[in-house]
């Protein structure tokens, strides 16, 4: 009887422990999370600030014995070391765990800027449901909130944060705003949107010190001190793989895998935030932190685990990596597809209509669409 061993407990660990259940009904499965909430969704964290769902509404799944039903044993502790080697998993509990089949979805974690203050009481990332719990006790009715980051994760917590009626002030060290994701135009009118709204927004700007205060006192920059009540940090994340070192596995950004999501190492896998994937398409690896490509390559990578076991070829393949954000940002939709910022030779065409709070960037390789950013355009947005 073979043993799969899955370490996170987020969307990929989820769907890869319930897809090995219906394919491999008589395997040991453990799935490894390292918090003690249930399995839960990071992006339904905004829906709770707001107030739109209770705590339970953030579980991926909503039957309190859905994990025992499946036979899917549980366990709370952190990973500290793989031994790809000799098979091992150990944990931060102490415990060590032996696996036939192992699969890295651990996801990613929050960047900690390298700032004076940032162990101050009143200073939080929002990615943990341990996080939104600490933020909705401070972010009340006109508190004073400054946010560092306006990148994607940040424009989704603006969104919960001005709903919870605060007065925000958002510090992004990019140019204009979501950077990685929209040009100078579009980046450009999400920053004078949010600011229409109420929100100072400060683009090109550090925050260079947290001074300890009730408010506290945020130096920036650009000479300007902001006073708190609360500091989120979303300055970005990165995958959580920092117990692979040395582990053997190869890992770049992420944990490096082939199209059937396996590692350098036979028999270890990857999916999700963390992982690598090698893309088709685009016939590079990416990293595409999004919860639809973490769903599918759990996928593939459970498949080919049942498979890997039963000493069959592969299952599946993964097709390609979707490169695709649909961004609301109080209100204004946005969107990045593909190759947005174009390719080497590649031709662009551009409609921009500030009045009417329109911008249509198209990016293209001969006559194919690689690539798009939208601002205020929403026919056909999921094609």
């Amino acid at each position: 009887m073979t043993h799969h061993v899955i370490l996170g407990a987020g969307p990929a660990g989820v769907i890869a422990a319930e897809t090995l259940r219906k394919h491999a009904p008589a395997d040991t499965i453990t799935l490894v999370g390292d918090e003690p909430d249930a399995p839960y969704s990071r992006m339904a964290i905004p829906y709770l600030l707001i107030g739109n769902i209770e705590e339970q509404g953030t579980y991926l799944r909503k039957s309190a014995t859905h994990f025992d039903d499946l036979r899917i044993t549980q366990v709370k502790a952190k990973v500290t070391r793989v031994d790809a080697a000799g098979k091992i998993v150990q944990l931060d509990n102490g415990q060590s765990i032996s696996f036939d089949k192992l699969l890295i979805a651990t996801g990613s974690h929050p960047v900690r800027p390298p700032i004076a203050g940032m162990d101050l009481p009143g200073v939080h990332p929002c990615w943990t449901l341990e996080d939104a719990r600490a933020i909705m006790r401070l972010a009340t009715k006109g508190a004073r909130v400054l946010q560092m980051g306006a990148g994607f994760i940040g424009c989704i917590i603006m969104e919960a944060l001005a709903a919870r009626g605060v007065r925000l002030s958002v510090v992004e060290m990019g140019d204009r705003m979501v950077p990685r994701m929209m040009g100078p135009t579009a980046g450009g009118m999400i920053k004078d949107w949010c600011q229409t709204k109420g929100v100072r927004v400060h683009t090109g700007t550090r925050v260079e010190a947290i001074h300890a205060g009730a408010p506290l006192d945020v130096r920036l920059s650009n000479g300007q001190h902001v006073a708190a009540d609360l500091v989120i940090s979303a300055a970005g994340v990165k995958p959580a793989i920092g117990f692979l070192e040395n582990s053997g596995i190869t890992c770049l950004l992420g944990v490096l895998t082939d199209e059937h999501l396996q590692t350098n190492v036979p028999g270890i896998y990857a999916a999700g935030d963390c992982c690598e994937a090698f893309d088709k398409v685009s016939g590079k690896t990416i990293v595409s932190a999004i919860q639809p490509n973490a769903a599918e390559q759990a996928r593939v990578a459970a498949l080919n685990m049942v498979a890997f076991a039963r000493g069959a070829a592969p299952a599946a393949e993964l097709k390609g990596v979707t490169q695709i954000n649909v961004l609301d940002t109080l209100g204004l939709i946005s969107t990045s597809f593909g190759d947005w910022q174009g390719v080497p030779g590649g031709e662009h065409v551009e409609l921009t209509d500030i009045p009417a709070g329109r911008h249509l960037s198209l990016q293209f390789k001969d006559d194919v669409l690689v690539g798009c950013n939208s601002v205020g355009w929403t026919e056909h947005v999921g094609v």
